[in-house]
């Protein structure tokens, strides 16, 4: 064993025993875990339950299953009637589903109001609109090649169809913080870059669940959690080999050491913004904010030639960034804009481009900005 490793552990042990960013379940395995997880990542899934039960059937009223297009956590008591609710519901996740409107019609939609004229049953079938709530009709016997004799209905909830707003926020200063204080509570997935890693050591808590920027009761502080590392390093190693592991600590990644973040808001650290731009940018709503004028200049510019790059090669144009916000003055927002035109982009090219980012509500105080740029950013997802 070379000299210091178990120094290391237990530092990493440290790092790590606080707060754990969200970590992928393989898949969970029961129905809660899941429908935590994916609605906090934002992945589209049904839940399935079992709302009625006439007879013998398999499982009790109220049992569930979470459904995705990849995987399931939980059961509704296998057999041809789970692989019926499986199918179902990926139908429904697809847009795939439709139903007739004849007046047996196993599948309805709920709440289900009586038509004023009753339709005849040759008619076409129509999709199912798959943000409302369906049910479906089980009889437990020799068509799902089930013996229980008995009956369920089984109910299909779908959630995340249509996608949630996406972010990705360059800059970790007191508007981005109080920006996500607003955004902890919203639906909405977030990745948030900062070149600097000690902006991020403030949500280092020993706690989760807690709100951000405020510190845990009877919990070290941020500086006393260092000093007890620090502390735990000089102990076991010698000063040269502390440095080294210290230097090691500070390299890993921000899912690697833990942060006290909801799961749907991702920090990461990150030398290069333009090129993390550049992976993780299609299709999303991009907040410029960082604390260099120099750099806001090229995230905006970059932003920009993606659109231009999605429009000339007719890509699809759900890659293109809907709304790229930059955090400035009137006099920083003109010079930007003239800058921009002057390197030969159209005012067509710039429309996505709002700067100062915000609606205009007010206020100068880090907390009233964010509410601004909140309150827009909904505004436009909603709108549009």
């Amino acid at each position: 064993m070379w000299p210091g490793r178990e120094a290391l552990l237990t530092v990493n042990s440290l790092l790590s025993s606080g707060a754990k960013s969200a970590q992928s379940l393989n898949p969970p395995t029961r129905w809660y875990e899941g429908l935590a997880e994916y609605q906090q990542q934002g992945v589209a899934h049904v839940l399935a339950t079992i709302i009625a039960v006439n007879g013998s059937a398999p499982r009790a009223l109220q049992a569930k299953m979470v459904i995705t297009m990849d995987n399931i956590c939980d059961t509704l008591g296998g057999g041809g009637l789970e692989h019926d609710v499986i199918a179902t519901a990926r139908q429904l996740l697809s847009g795939e589903l439709v139903h007739s409107t004849a007046k047996n019609a196993s599948v309805k939609e709920a709440p289900v109001k009586k038509p004023l004229v009753e339709k005849h049953s040759d008619q076409a079938s129509k999709p199912i609109r798959r943000e409302t709530v369906y049910s479906k009709h089980y009889p437990l016997g020799a068509k799902l090649g089930q013996c229980c004799g008995g009956s369920v209905t089984v109910m299909f909830e779908s959630f995340n169809i249509t996608p949630p707003m996406s972010l990705l926020v360059f800059g970790a200063g007191h508007v981005a913080g109080a920006l996500m204080t607003l955004l902890s509570e919203l639906p909405c997935q977030v990745d948030w870059v900062d070149s600097r890693s000690e902006m991020f050591d403030r949500y280092k808590l020993a706690k989760n669940s807690l709100p951000l920027n405020e510190p845990p009761e009877n919990s070290l502080s941020s500086n006393d959690s260092d000093n007890e590392k620090q502390s735990v390093i000089n102990e076991l190693t010698d000063e040269a080999t502390a440095s080294d592991l210290v230097s090691q600590v500070n390299s890993q990644s921000a899912d690697e050491q833990g942060y006290c973040l909801p799961a749907h808001i991702r920090p990461h650290i990150s030398d290069d913004p333009i090129d993390f731009l550049h992976s993780h940018g299609q299709g999303r709503y991009v907040l410029v904010m960082t604390h260099d004028h120099s750099l806001d200049f090229e995230l905006v510019q970059a932003a920009i030639d993606i659109n231009r790059a999605v429009e000339d090669q007719a890509a699809n144009p759900s890659t293109t960034i809907p709304y790229i916000g930059c955090i400035a003055s009137e006099t920083k927002a003109k010079r930007f804009q003239d800058r921009l035109l002057k390197r030969g982009y159209s005012d067509e090219a710039l429309q996505p481009l709002i700067m100062p980012i915000g609606l205009e509500i007010g206020g100068k105080e880090p907390m009233a900005v964010a509410v601004s740029i909140a309150a827009q950013i909904l505004q436009h997802y909603h709108q549009n």
